[in-house]
């Protein structure tokens, strides 16, 4: 039998531990989520329901390899052709050019913020680079056409033919990448910011410059989220509308000139799907076959950039 004092010297008796209950806030930030992921997905879904039926009754009225291997794409002519290469290549042509001026000017943005700026340089220089992300589109197209054309015109050296016209696809790549360095830097930064500083003290440490640490330790430290940047960027450049529709022109030409103009394929959509054309027709499937295209497109390359972003994913404790 256990003494009085052995008694209240012993320690009590753990308490069981069980599986707590769940507050009601938390059951419903989880509904809440799961709500979210969900409507991404039938979104997603709902576009591909969309433009499944009549691309394939495009098909089945156009030859497949007529649409993709044509060079000549006039689909509202009396004699209708539905080569789809030069609003394809109109497409790349202007992303070609954008991405030229985008993905460098925004990387040293990044890179200047996130290892040369001090805190309060950072602090200003970020949400101003951030605000040019808000500006609408059609701003950017009217500032192409009326600064940048004007601004490429007069100065265009002679040595190298003709001067652009009006539109052109070099004057809309320019702005269009303008528009997307801010995409490209911010993320950028953010991921180079989220490289432990441990990394950098150890190259300080050996005797590495700011620029080494910078250029060999920080970036290839910071690669997937700049990979993933850059695919953002690139992803927004094909997809923009209203800067090629207003910049660009409207001439399907099968054509990397800059200097040209060009249709590209979201502003082919944007002027034929205005109801002007019949609900059923060829006309009306050959906008939805356009879609689906540039979908199969961007889905393409974000499949891609997931695989490099996993591929060169640096994980740190």
């Amino acid at each position: 039998m256990m003494s009085t004092h052995e008694t209240i010297l012993s320690p009590a008796t753990p308490p069981v531990l069980g599986k707590s209950r769940r507050r009601v806030g938390e059951r419903l930030i989880f509904a809440v989520l799961v709500f979210c992921a969900l409507a991404s997905v039938l979104t997603t879904v709902g576009i591909v329901a969309a433009l499944l039926q009549p691309t394939i009754e495009f098909f089945s009225e156009v030859s497949p390899l007529d649409f993709f291997s044509a060079e000549e794409w006039a689909p509202f002519f009396a004699d209708p052709s539905f080569g789809v290469l030069p609003i394809v290549v109109g497409t790349l042509s202007v992303t070609f050019w954008a991405v030229l001026i985008a993905l460098p000017l925004g990387l040293c943005a990044a890179i200047f913020l996130s290892e040369y700026a001090s805190p309060r340089v950072r602090r200003v220089v970020k949400p101003v680079l951030e605000v040019l992300e808000g500006i609408p589109t059609v701003a950017y197209g009217f500032f192409a056409l009326t600064f940048i054309t004007p601004l490429i015109r007069d100065n265009w050296p002679g040595f190298l033919g003709d001067p652009p016209g009006i539109f052109s696809a070099g004057a809309a790549g320019i702005v269009l990448g303008i528009m997307i360095i801010p995409t490209v830097a911010s993320i950028s930064e953010d991921a180079m910011s989220a490289v432990p500083g441990s990394l950098r003290e150890g190259a300080y440490a050996l005797g590495a410059t700011r620029r080494t640490v910078a250029l060999r330790v920080v970036v290839p430290a910071a690669l997937s989220g700049i990979v993933a940047s850059f695919v953002l960027g690139v992803s927004r450049a094909i997809g923009e509308t209203m800067v090629v529709l207003i910049a660009a022109g409207n001439t399907p030409n099968l054509t990397f000139n800059p200097v040209e103009s060009i249709q590209t394929m979201t502003a082919f959509i944007a002027t034929s799907a205005t109801g002007d054309i019949g609900v059923g027709t060829l006309q009306y499937k050959t906008v939805f076959a356009v879609g689906a295209l540039l979908f199969v497109m961007t889905l393409t390359m974000n499949v891609v950039s997931t695989w490099l972003v996993r591929r060169f994913r640096e994980v740190y404790e």
